[in-house]
């Protein structure tokens, strides 16, 4: 896929091109075989053509889409990989999670003491007294 860089370059690469086959089984996801192609369309067989797996898994915060390379010489050998395959994604996505989780709860910050005494009052405590009026107004908000 694209990056950010190749935003800005939109070309398509004529010695880079796949022929992308679509399998799925209806239930647990799809492997997408990428056939290496030259740019007149003929296989490619200098190149090795990859298996990629895509699945989906539910958490509490809803699906998590999966996308994950199968190591694998055929259809039949990408079917019966599948499976620990995207468990290995899943491990290695949850893991991402917790790292952005952690990162995310390290960036908080905690004013000093002397900040924190100036927003709040004396020692830490909320200010006390009572609430002030500008002197035009009596203490029925009528003007004075």
């Amino acid at each position: 896929m694209a990056g950010p860089r190749d935003a800005l370059d939109p070309n398509m690469d004529a010695n880079d091109l796949y022929r992308e086959d679509i399998y799925t089984d209806r239930k647990v996801g799809t492997i997408r075989v990428m056939t290496p192609v030259r740019s007149d369309g003929t296989h490619d067989t200098a190149r090795a053509t990859s298996y990629v797996g895509q699945a989906q898994i539910m958490t509490p915060a809803g699906a998590l889409p999966l996308s994950f390379e199968i190591d694998a010489r055929n259809l039949a050998e990408a079917c019966s990989r599948f499976a620990d395959a995207a468990r290995v994604a899943f491990e290695e996505t949850m893991k991402e999670l917790q790292e952005m989780r952690r990162q995310q709860a390290s960036s908080i910050v905690v004013p000093d003491a002397g900040t924190a005494s100036a927003l709040t009052g004396q020692g830490g405590l909320p200010p006390r007294g009572r609430s002030r009026f500008p002197d035009a107004y009596d203490r029925h908000g009528t003007h004075a």
